[in-house]
């Protein structure tokens, strides 16, 4: 049977079972061509106040129940994943507008996220202290209690499943609200999964919405982590929110990663790295090569080569096997798209491929002679525009790479290792990748970013450890100590 074949959940929110919404209904619209794939409901702030009350009351007994339970939850999980793989991956492609390449890479994704937190429900969960009093000192790690997990729309299952998985593994109960226009992918995929997968009613709800459903979660007094992945502008205004009721926050936010490319390096080869790092599902990625830095003895090389990669490219409806990169998801990303490369010709960047669109289907643009003034070079684009920008020694590429107010992701191609370690040691940056692009997430990793790009980590045992679980001291002594009052 399909993982969503029937209709219980059209237009309807999960709290452990499939209600009706309390806020509106809204259609699921493919970007490729405009068409109602689905309807889906939206919760209302009145649902959040219910369902934080549920998920309070069921995560005690989840939380109780011994780890080889929870293990089996994500194992049958990661096994449904694999199981409706191909259903999963055609909604990723026409609700989000991926290519099928991409959609596999989240659906991968999805399964090693799972996989990895079945294996946290069995990690050491604290240690034994030192102490000069006889007695048993135990620092230990116990669940947070209900998780806020905000998710965006561009890779709406892996975003989603990466906080969601280990929030489950270390006993939490989890409020999930993915974004509306992703919300079949990034929300009620997920709420299929683990009910299929036998997670108890209540654990995991799912609450589609606006910015007032994402404000009543992280008010409500049972949430004690957020973890959002978003815009740096939205994580500003949910961290100013969150600290009224000390609720933590996990924010993983957006970017303009720099990719130093050094002149022994071949340049094709570079040019094919920074292409795939810069137009993977059209731009659309927090860590996406945003800048890229060259040599100013390979420049003119790398230019001419990077625009012949964008020229070769198909722009399409992601359904088909040859397509490279699928539609912008909205409109509203189209204008802001357009008018960054608009603002950026007019500053004096040299137009070199692309530029012009049809449709939702933005064209890969490389735009050349970028300097501190191109709108496109020191703004996150979420679109397929490469600026390109010559140096002419390291300290010159160490500066320009530091100088963004983000630090998500770092790229550096070059055959002197020690050269390409040297600027990593010097760039403030989450992620660094050398000789290879800026876009990579492996579930068994720490994930986040410095300055504008974010604050904590999640992925990894001991990030996730330490995001979804709080620490207790705890001592025991054989009996009652004699104490002189």
């Amino acid at each position: 049977m399909a993982l969503l074949d029937g209709v219980d959940w059209a237009g309807r929110i999960f709290t452990g079972t499939w209600t009706p919404a309390g806020g509106e209904t809204r259609a699921a619209i493919e970007p490729a061509t405009g068409d109602t794939l689905a309807t889906v409901g939206m919760a209302s702030v009145a649902d959040v106040a219910e369902a934080g009350e549920r998920a309070a009351a069921a995560q005690r007994d989840w939380a109780a129940r011994p780890y080889l339970e929870r293990m089996a939850v994500l194992q049958r999980a990661a096994a449904l994943f694999d199981e409706h793989r191909d259903e999963i991956v055609e909604w990723l492609v026409r609700e989000s507008g991926s290519t099928r390449a991409k959609a596999g890479i989240e659906i991968q994704g999805a399964i090693g996220e799972c996989t990895e937190a079945a294996a946290l429900t069995a990690a050491p969960h604290g240690e034994l202290l030192r102490t000069p009093q006889p007695r048993l000192s135990v620092e230990r790690r116990v669940p947070v209690g209900v998780v806020a997990v905000i998710s965006p729309f561009n890779f709406p299952l892996i975003l989603s499943i990466r906080s969601v998985a280990p929030a489950l593994a270390l006993g939490n109960a989890v409020l999930l609200k993915p974004d509306p226009r992703t919300a079949v992918c990034g929300g009620v995929v997920l709420a299929r999964i683990f009910a299929e997968a036998g997670l108890p009613e209540g654990v995991l709800q799912m609450l589609p919405g606006g910015v007032p459903v994402g404000s009543a979660m992280i008010d409500h007094p049972a949430v004690r982590v957020v973890s959002f992945t978003g815009s740096t502008s939205a994580g500003r205004a949910i961290a100013a929110q969150a600290a009224n009721t000390l609720t933590r926050t996990h924010l993983e936010l957006g970017g303009n990663s720099a990719l130093v490319v050094l002149d022994d390096v071949d340049v094709e080869t570079a040019a094919s790295c920074g292409a795939f790092g810069n137009f993977l599902h059209s731009g659309q990625i927090c860590m996406a090569v945003g800048r890229h830095l060259v040599h100013e003895s390979i420049y003119d090389d790398y230019v001419e080569h990077l625009a012949k990669k964008a020229d070769a490219l198909v722009v399409g409806d992601g359904r088909r096997d040859d397509v490279a990169l699928g539609p912008l998801i909205d409109a509203r990303q189209l204008e802001h798209v357009r008018d960054l490369v608009r603002r950026s010709t007019a500053s004096g960047a040299r137009l070199v491929a692309g530029g012009t669109h049809e449709g939702l289907f933005f064209r890969p643009t490389v735009l050349a002679d970028c300097t501190d003034d191109t709108p496109a070079y020191r703004e996150e684009v979420f679109g397929p525009v490469a600026c390109v920008r010559r140096f002419a020694d390291i300290d010159e590429a160490v500066a320009l790479a530091a100088d963004s107010e983000y630090g998500l992701s770092l790229g550096v191609l070059g055959n002197d290792l020690a050269t390409a370690m040297s600027i990593v040691d010097r760039v403030p940056t989450g992620l660094a990748h050398i000789n290879d692009h800026t876009v990579h997430d492996d579930p068994n990793a720490p994930f986040g970013g410095v300055r504008a790009s974010g604050s904590s980590r999640v992925g990894g045992q001991r990030a996730n450890i330490e995001s979804f679980t709080e620490t207790q001291w705890v001592t025991v002594r054989a009996s009652v100590p004699k104490y002189p009052f």
